[in-house]
Parts: structure tokens; C-alpha cells; sequence
């Protein structure tokens, strides 16, 4: 008979664009006793939750609500329910996560148009607004933060086109939500999809979404009652359902309404985690917690930059919670993470797609974005490289962060 060892994972510094470390009051909270999903106790969380949302994704929309799945269920769970087969959808892509947005779009039956930029730069609003009058497309899905490249899309005047084509405009924010603004009614985002495993640092399992009056109107007319629920009498849409039932966000919509319309048996322990999450950002303040991002980010880019490394992709669009670092040249990449990890207790991440081997990615994100975690990084990188052959100003790195550190967090 085999005898399992107790589970004790190892203590990490987690430094990747995602997971990243889990703050011990989240932990805390998903500790707490399991209370029945329809316990008024626990539909009065349901209700904060969404609200707490809500500034979280600085919207007035109704509906904001977490669907029970990693990011992933999220994108798909948006884009499931609006795109009929037939539908043009447009796609700019500058990074892993586009042609996930396409191939999400592709199995839901729509005509994809893909605009494409070279990895390591984004678009100017510009040229998509064009592609929207040109293209006249249904939905254009775009992704705010590439954490495959680094780089941030900036929105402006992508909106207001879509709203004068009358195209929905859907948002993969699952790397910048609660580490740098997402201004969903502001830039005129019809739905807005989040994750927990990045800035919000709670474990990965839920995907906050929210979406408003335009989406919901598609959402509606696409909306069924599950047979084992239905009045013998409700009439069922044929033809236009939504091709997943768990992902559905109009059963969604019955379930954190106040109807209560059972859908599936919600995650109480990640509900915990989420609320407790989402707190602690509204805590700290969403400005504040915008700036303490800068602030390591800063730290961090001064610390490789004075350790002579070269940083990937354009500085301009750089996305403030994820650095992308070029390995030096004849450096084996995963060696070096290989040491980090196991001589340090570090993980940083490398890349995938045409970056492979190309570069490594250092997230700075949440719970783990910490004076602390910056130093560790650059100090035991600074080895590493040593150790590796490559010739770097000892101590510089540092120095070059500790000086930062020392300025005030405005």
C-alpha cells in the first residue's frame, strides 16, 4: 500500500506574469465554513461581490459577476454568447492571447478579419478604428494587456467607432485588472473580462466578467430556460441558442439575479477568495494601487537596466505589470530560471510562440509586486547571469532600484 506524504508545497517567490503569489488574508478567507449556495448569508455575498466589482471595473453596468473557471471560461463565456455563426468578428492581434480571441471566435461559427501588428508594439487606436469602418464588423474582441509580449493597448477612439457602427467592443483585461485602470464605461467597453490570478492576487478558478445594456440586449434574445427547469409552457428559442450550457450568460444572468434560477452549484470557497480579493483592492484604493504598480515597476527596469540588460518590445506601450527581458546572447535561458528556482526559491517565466528562448518575463503583480520581491529578483538574477558566464556590473542592479525606492510613492 503506498503511503501519500503530507502535502507541503514549497514556499516560492512567485515573479511570472501569472499566478502570482496568493495574499495570505485571501487564504485566510477561503478557510472559512461552506455555506449553501441559495443561504441568504451567502446570496448576500453574491450581491456585495457584484458590487464591489462593479468600482472594481469602474462601470455602472448591472451586471457584474464572476463565472466559475479560470480566465479562460470568461472569454469564452462572452464570446460564446454573443457571436452567432455568420457574425464578422475583428481581431487585432500584437501577442499570444489575440489568437486566442480567434480561435474562440472561429469555433463559435463567426467570420474572423485579423489585423496584425509585429510582437513588441501595439496599434495605433487609429488604424482599428479605420479597420471598423472598413470591416463593419458585429464585435471587435481585443486584448488589453499582452502578458506574451509585454505591450498595452491603449483604447482611445475605439469605443466611440464601435458604438457609431453599432459593433460590441469585448476586452480580455485578465492581466491589468486591479493593477492598472480599466475604465470600462469611460472607453465605452461593451464587456470586460478579468482574471484573479494576476493583479487581484487570488487563486486562479474565476473570471470576473462585467458587460452592459448593449450586450445583455443579444444575450436576451439568444435566451433559454434549461429543460429540467422550464414551465411546461415557456417557449424555447431554436437556432439562435448559445452552443454552451454552462457557459451561457443568460442562464448566468438568471443565477445572480435575484430570481436565483439554479445553474450550477456556485464555488463558495473561491466566492470567499474573490470578495476577499476585490476588497483588499478597494482598500488599498485603486489609485493608490495604480501607483505602488509604477512604483516596482520602476525599481525593477532601473535594476535590470544598470544590471546591462536590454528590455523587449517598444517602451511606449510598455504594459506596467509584466517586464519582458532579452537573455544575453549564448545565455541558456532556462538554466538560468532553472537556478533561480531552485537556488533562490524564484520563478520568472519564459516565453512562448517566436519569443521562445528569446526573452524572460517578469511579473510584477499583486501581493507579489514588492520592494521585497523587486530586490530578490535582481539580486539573484545578477548571480545567476554571473554564474552563467555573462559579465555584469556587480551590485549595480541594486543599487540602481534601492535609489528608487528611496524616492516617495506619490
Amino acid at each position: 500500500m503506498t503511503i501519500y506524504k503530507d502535502l507541503a508545497p514549497s514556499q516560492r517567490t512567485i515573479m511570472t506574469p501569472g499566478p502570482v503569489e496568493v495574499d495570505p488574508r485571501v487564504l485566510r478567507a477561503m478557510s472559512f465554513p461552506i455555506l449553501g449556495q441559495f443561504d441568504p448569508e451567502f446570496t448576500a455575498l453574491m450581491n456585495e461581490t457584484m458590487e464591489m466589482l462593479r468600482t472594481l471595473f469602474q462601470t455602472e453596468n448591472q451586471w457584474c459577476f464572476p463565472v466559475d473557471g479560470t480566465s479562460r471560461s470568461g472569454i469564452e463565456a462572452v464570446l460564446v454568447s454573443v457571436i452567432q455563426p455568420g457574425d464578422k468578428v475583428l481581431v487585432p492581434i500584437y501577442g499570444r492571447f489575440g489568437h486566442l480571441l480567434v480561435e474562440i471566435s472561429e469555433r463559435c461559427g463567426a467570420e474572423v478579419v485579423i489585423l496584425e501588428k509585429e510582437w513588441g508594439t501595439v496599434f495605433d487606436p487609429e488604424e482599428i478604428v479605420r479597420a471598423i469602418g472598413r470591416e463593419k464588423p458585429h464585435i471587435v474582441a481585443m486584448v488589453h494587456g499582452e502578458t506574451s509580449t509585454g505591450c498595452m493597448q491603449p483604447f482611445g477612439g475605439i469605443g466611440a467607432a464601435c458604438r457609431e457602427a453599432d459593433a460590441l467592443l469585448i476586452v480580455d483585461a485578465v492581466a491589468t485588472i486591479g493593477g492598472v485602470p480599466v475604465q470600462t464605461d469611460a472607453w465605452q467597453l461593451d464587456a470586460v473580462i478579468g482574471g484573479t490570478q494576476k493583479c487581484l492576487s487570488v487563486p486562479a478558478g474565476m473570471a470576473p466578467i462585467t458587460y452592459n445594456e448593449r450586450v445583455e440586449a443579444k444575450v436576451l434574445r439568444r435566451k433559454t430556460i434549461e429543460r429540467g427547469l422550464r414551465d411546461k409552457d415557456a417557449e424555447c428559442l431554436h437556432g439562435l441558442t448559445v452552443r454552451s450550457n454552462y457557459l451561457d450568460l443568460g442562464m448566468l444572468q438568471d443565477y445572480w439575479s435575484p430570481k436565483r434560477l439554479n445553474h450550477h452549484t456556485e464555488a463558495t470557497s473561491m466566492l470567499y477568495a474573490l470578495r476577499e480579493g476585490v476588497r483588499l483592492v478597494l482598500q488599498e484604493g485603486l489609485e493608490a494601487r495604480f501607483a505602488r504598480h509604477r512604483w516596482h515597476e520602476e525599481a525593477l527596469v532601473a535594476g535590470l537596466t544598470a544590471m546591462g540588460l536590454t528590455l523587449y518590445g517598444d517602451a511606449g506601450c510598455k504594459l506596467p505589470v509584466v517586464t519582458c527581458v532579452c537573455i544575453p546572447d549564448g545565455v541558456d535561458g532556462e538554466a538560468v530560471r532553472a537556478m533561480l528556482l531552485n537556488s533562490f526559491g524564484i520563478e520568472i517565466a519564459s516565453s512562448f510562440g517566436p519569443l521562445k528562448g528569446r526573452i524572460w518575463r517578469i511579473g510584477t503583480m499583486g501581493y507579489s509586486c514588492s520592494q521585497k520581491n523587486v530586490l530578490h529578483v535582481l539580486g539573484a538574477l545578477e548571480a545567476g547571469l554571473i554564474r552563467h558566464g555573462v559579465q555584469v556590473p556587480a551590485g549595480e542592479a541594486l543599487q540602481a532600484a534601492l535609489a528608487c525606492y528611496e524616492k516617495s510613492l506619490d
